[in-house]
């Protein structure tokens, strides 16, 4: 019996040897394809920056001069590096990467793994590309008549019709301009974007998920994205609220209220945007102390000789004040500053450009001497100082934490940049007091930029989850879009719209295929940072009644820079939480911070609607934009209530 039991004892220990020796095989089996996963993400990493340095190549030289030949070796540059993706894309999935012990190592291949766009047949591909394309040129050539001269048929977006919207207060121009601008930019491109939906669409199906909507709300790594979205309008919305029954008196005072009901929604055109978008060249007429002097300045940057060189200058030392980088020179060399004045057709929205070698960084942007490209500057030079603080990290990871936050690098520089204090060190401001009646005004000119804004991001990227996830066909294109400009921004257009307009293609994102909600999230984060930023730079105390958070400004603040450096250092290495938490201490984005920057103008304008008897809110449009069978199609199918989520706040 004894014997019996030694021996059994003696084969669980063979067998238990079997078993380690088996477990610690595995583990060396492991640890070597570890390895090996090591070395072929630095391989594939040198491999990606060069493909996407060519690509960058292909595509600045077709956006700064539209010709055949440029579209041409675009869209072959574009096709020959999705077949060398699709190769490397082949070999990368065949790592056993979910099972990898680093964590660095499996977020790299998990990024690597959604092969994007390349995921489709050359041919789909091919159709996607020369869709968006397509759109691109018909918004960048598009041109409209002089309302005054007919004949004169040569005006752009940029500065023409921008300037007819910023200086005209002759509601009938206003109307003609919106009306022509929308027929040439918007309504041709119809075609190719229900093109591209689809291609879009089944390239989001080849990478793994349902459709582009999906795909584009996975770059926020949270399963609950979109409820998060809600949540923050929920907070904002009472403001905009205030805001929106404020103009829509002062507008109905100035243009009658045959034109401005008062109950209404706003005519687009009158908000001073082509895209009424922002309202902020309604201000000269709307302001709430109208006696206090006017903070001008354009003028002071024209009177001081300011040239689109000398703006780029100011950013970057701006930058560097902060102890953080400088550009290089090559950016001076190969950065497009002004239009040029050769002739050429270009794409002139403002854009920063990586070209993924560490060393070429670049803007391309037609400058004005104005005050919105004063703050367009610091903007799109805070991409760059993205760009640079994160030069060194693996190229998947050279993008912002998530995609609101490079949009808001670039704005938080400008809070700073735009406040009363700084525009005096910068002599750009006469010496004064900042009495609250001044601080309620400068507030006032900054609500309608930043928050008029927030209604218009947002809803961009709802009315596209739409198309994407078929809730909305393209026989509901221009009638669901304005149904959510109406519930969201209370506006309406100013003539009756059908479905042989598309009114959604005459803003430059729609027709580049630019995802539009990464906007909405800087606008309310860079005031989280913002908050942060000043209360380490020592130029705001919460509850200190005579320090404003409008009136911060971090300049010389070496001890702000360092925090946010930190933050840009990490890129997309860490989830955005990490992010988050390394510049404003949590892990989450918060509508506080924008809250407590707009408390004092919230306060006005609630005691003012109430003084004037303003209906706040709006009842529906009487403008026809969609058809009798479109509205019943609404209620039967159930649009309504989908998009009551993201309406209701």
């Amino acid at each position: 019996m004894i014997l019996k039991i030694a021996g059994e004892l003696a084969l669980v220990g063979v067998i238990a040897s079997v078993f380690v020796v088996a477990a610690q095989g595995w583990a060396q089996e492991r640890a070597a394809e570890e390895a090996s996963g090591q070395e072929y993400m630095r391989t594939l990493d040198d491999l990606t920056s060069k493909m996407k340095n060519r690509l960058q190549i292909a595509n600045w030289n077709y956006v700064a001069n539209l010709t055949t030949v440029n579209e041409e070796v675009l869209t072959q540059t574009t096709l020959e590096i999705a077949e060398e993706e699709k190769e490397y894309w082949k070999e990368t999935m065949t790592y056993l990467w979910h099972e990898f012990e680093n964590d660095d190592l499996k977020r790299m291949f998990h990024k690597y793994s959604i092969l994007g766009t390349s995921a489709l047949p050359e041919d789909l591909n091919q159709r996607l590309i020369q869709a968006v394309n397509n759109m691109q040129n018909t918004y960048a050539k598009a041109k409209i008549c002089d309302y005054n001269n007919r004949t004169k048929c040569d005006l752009l977006v940029e500065p023409d019709v921008t300037n007819i919207f910023a200086n005209s207060d002759d509601p009938e121009e206003l109307k003609y301009a919106w009306v022509e601008w929308h027929k040439a930019a918007g309504a041709p491109s119809k075609h190719d974007f229900s093109e591209y939906v689809q291609m879009y669409n089944e390239a989001a199906k080849l990478n793994g998920f349902d459709t582009a909507a999906e795909w584009w709300l996975s770059e926020y790594e949270a399963s609950d994205a979109e409820d998060q979205f809600v949540a923050l309008w929920s907070h904002i919305k009472p403001l905009y609220e205030q805001i929106h029954a404020y103009v829509r008196h002062v507008l109905r005072m100035k243009y009658g209220e045959e034109v401005v009901s008062a109950r209404g929604p706003i005519p687009a055109h009158l908000l001073g945007n082509i895209w009424a978008q922002t309202w902020g060249n309604v201000e000269k007429y709307s302001r709430p102390y109208p006696d206090k002097a006017e903070v001008d300045v354009t003028a002071a940057l024209v009177a001081q000789n300011y040239t689109a060189l000398k703006l780029f200058e100011t950013a970057n030392d701006f930058f560097k004040s902060l102890g953080l980088m400088g550009v290089p020179d090559l950016f001076w060399e190969k950065s497009i500053l002004e239009r040029p004045n050769d002739g050429r057709d270009m794409v002139c929205h403002a854009s920063a450009w990586d070209f993924f070698d560490g060393e070429d960084f670049r803007i391309k942007q037609c400058t004005t001497i104005t005050n919105a490209f004063f703050k367009t500057t610091h903007h799109e030079m805070g991409h760059i100082q993205y760009y640079l603080q994160y030069k060194d990290l693996p190229v998947i990871y050279r993008e912002g934490a998530n995609p609101g936050f490079h949009e808001a690098v670039g704005d938080v520089i400008a809070l700073s940049v735009s406040s009363p204090p700084h525009l005096r060190v910068m002599g750009l401001l006469e010496d004064g007091t900042d009495d609250q009646e001044s601080n309620i005004n400068q507030l006032y000119k900054m609500g309608l930029d930043k928050i008029v804004f927030l209604p218009f991001a947002y809803l961009l990227d709802i009315y596209r989850y739409n198309i994407f996830r078929g809730t909305t066909t393209p026989d509901e294109y221009n009638c669901h879009f304005w149904q959510l400009r109406e519930s969201l921004q209370g506006v309406e257009p100013p003539v009756a719209r059908t479905e042989e307009d598309f009114d959604a293609a005459a803003k430059y994102h729609i027709s580049a295929n630019v995802e539009y909600m990464r906007y909405y999230i800087s606008y309310i984060i860079q005031f989280q940072f913002h908050r942060s930023l000043c209360q380490l730079s020592g130029d705001y105390i919460p509850g200190d009644s005579s320090k404003w958070l409008s009136n911060c400004d971090i300049y010389n603040s070496t001890t702000a820079g360092e925090a946010l450096g930190k933050m840009l250092k990490m890129g997309s290495s860490k989830p955005w939480p990490d992010a988050m938490e390394a510049i404003t201490g949590q892990r989450y984005m918060d509508a506080s911070g924008i809250l407590e920057y707009f408390q004092p103008l919230y306060d006005w304008l609630k005691t003012e609607n109430e003084r004037t008897g303003e209906y706040v809110g709006w009842e529906p449009s009487k403008v026809d934009y969609c058809s009798s069978a479109q509205k019943m199609n609404m209620e039967t199918s159930g649009f309504k209530r989908k998009i009551n989520k993201y309406t209701s706040g």
